[in-house]
This record gives structure tokens, sequence and C-alpha cells, in this order.
């Protein structure tokens, strides 16, 4: 497989392209680095959040959105599907790199991952990028600036002005877009998480409801989560049977049916003090190659309501 950061560059060419149309913003840093605004100071869009999902997964997912319900309500879901999926799920998709840098919180994901490889995920896949670019999209708040961008291209080993970092609030609808789209990626790292071999995934596809955008980003982070953990389904095509499937969905989790909001809430938004089981999809079929298929866990459209203010 190419350099994932080389495949991902494509996309940011296109935002960079269409920004007018797609209610972005592009803009260099004096580091040189480029900071393209998905939805902090824009508005961003639907269109927005599926290219930006495309470029997290540097472009080895096919994402869509469709017409569907909530209680009754007409919503929109996301549905992404890859047939990549340690590579474009557990080594680029998944938000894994903490960013603190002089004041400025944020989560990465996306190909720079790749370039960093110290998450297990790498070790577990056997993949290293090497490429003298680095794309890493950010959830914030606010926008990246120079010593974000040092940062990164410290970490990464490539020039600064070679940083190219697209960034969007929670509380946008890009933001609510984007999150929906990583119910596959859910999937597959739970799954691995539970001991599975990712390199016997051979295909994952994941849906969720577009949660209402919010205020803020605190009731924007717990309602994008209640749309994957109580209305996120996915299905999965995997090589080998394994007698962990059945902790695969979010219900596994004792604390199944609490709303994030409460769960940050109770863990003063530390997120390591949140148990992992519940960070996964709500419902979720296992097709086993020449094997059974099993059918896991159960959404909760009550809660959803209640969190989506329907």
């Amino acid at each position: 497989m190419e350099s994932l950061n080389r495949m991902a560059l494509e996309l940011v060419d296109e935002a960079i392209d269409f920004a007018e149309e797609l209610n972005v913003a592009a803009y260099e840093l004096d580091s040189e680095a480029t900071v393209l605004d998905f939805g902090v100071e824009t508005d961003g869009g639907v269109e927005a959040g599926l290219l930006l999902a495309e470029l997290q997964t540097a472009g080895l997912a096919t994402v869509q959105t469709r017409m569907d319900e909530v209680a009754g309500a007409p919503l929109q879901y996301v549905e992404l599907s890859t047939d990549h999926p340690a590579l474009a799920l557990l080594c680029s998709q998944k938000a894994g790199w903490e960013l603190g840098v002089e004041g400025f919180e944020g989560l990465g994901s996306g190909p720079a991952r790749a370039l960093v490889a110290e998450e297990e995920e790498f070790q577990r896949v056997g993949y290293t990028d090497t490429f003298e670019f680095a794309v890493l999209a950010v959830e914030s708040d606010e926008l990246p600036g120079d010593e974000v961008a040092e940062h990164v291209a410290d970490l990464t080993g490539v020039e600064t002005g070679s940083v190219f970092l697209p960034t969007f609030s929670t509380a946008s609808l890009t933001g609510s877009v984007n999150v929906a789209s990583r119910v596959g990626e859910l999937a597959a790292f739970r799954l691995t998480e539970l001991g599975y071999d990712p390199l016997d995934i051979v295909s994952v596809s994941g849906s969720a409801p577009v949660a209402p955008v919010a205020g803020d980003d605190e009731t924007a982070i717990g309602r994008t989560n209640d749309a994957l953990a109580y209305g996120g389904r996915a299905h999965l095509t995997v090589r080998e049977e394994f007698d962990r499937f059945d902790e695969l969905p979010s219900t596994a989790a004792e604390e199944y049916g609490t709303p994030f909001e409460q769960f940050f809430d109770d863990a003063d938004w530390e997120f390591e003090e949140i148990p992992a089981s519940v960070f996964a999809p709500a419902k979720v079929t296992v097709d086993v190659v020449g094997g059974p298929t099993h059918v896991l866990g159960a959404t909760d459209e009550e809660l959803l309501a209640e969190s989506f203010g329907l």
C-alpha cells in the first residue's frame, strides 16, 4: 500500500480548490503550515464533513449520507464502508493523537499518525508511513497556530511548511457528520482491543445518525457519542471465529444506558476515566467467512431522542 499521507494530500488539494463551495477556509501560518477551517470559524457543512471523513481515511473508504429516522423524526445518517479497515480505520481515521501544545487542546486523527506510528494499532497492523507531507485532522473549538504545526512537524519528521491541519469543532455541522462516520472505526478498534487480529478483518461498514448541532462543545461531544453508542450500527466481515464477539457492541458494557454527557460529567471530562467498553456501536453484525453470522446488541431510540432533544 502506498503512503496514506500521499493519498490524503490529494483530498486536501480538493478541499482547498473547492473551499468556497464547501463553506470552509484555508490559510497559511507564519510557519508556512496550512490550516483548513472545516467548522470552527466557518460554517462547514454536510459535504465538508463527508470530505473530511474521506480525508481521515486517506481515501480508502466510501462515505455518503442517507435519510432515516430516530423516534419518528427524519434525520440524516452517515454511512462509511471500507475494504481496507486496518489501514483506513485503525492507522488513519482513529482519533488517537492528543494535542496539548502551548494552551491549545485538540484531538488528532488521520494519516499523520502513521508517520509517528507509536500507538499499538501500528504494531498490530505492521504499518508505518514515510512521506514528506503530514495531514492531521484536528478536533478542537479553536484553530491551531504555529506552535501546534511545529509540534506536528517535529513528531512526524517533516518540514513545518509540509504540515496540513484540517480543523473542526464538534459543535458544528461538519463535526456532527464527521463523528457519525466513525462507527466502523469504533467496531474495528473495539474488536482488536478484545484480542482479535486486525489483519483478519476483511471489510467494515458503519452507519449512525447525524446529531443535531449543539450550542457548545460539551453538549456536542455528548450527543455525537450517543449517536454512535446508542444509534450506531456496524457490519464486519472477518476471516476467523472468535469467542469474544459478544463483547463487541456497547450493550455489553455494564454502564450501557447512561448518556455520554453524564459519563463525561462524572469523569470531570477526563476521557481516560470513561470505560472503554462504552465506546462501541450499539448493534453489530459479524460475518465469519465460511462460518456463522453473529448479530449482537441493540439501538436505543428513546435515549437518542432525549439526547437529541426530539
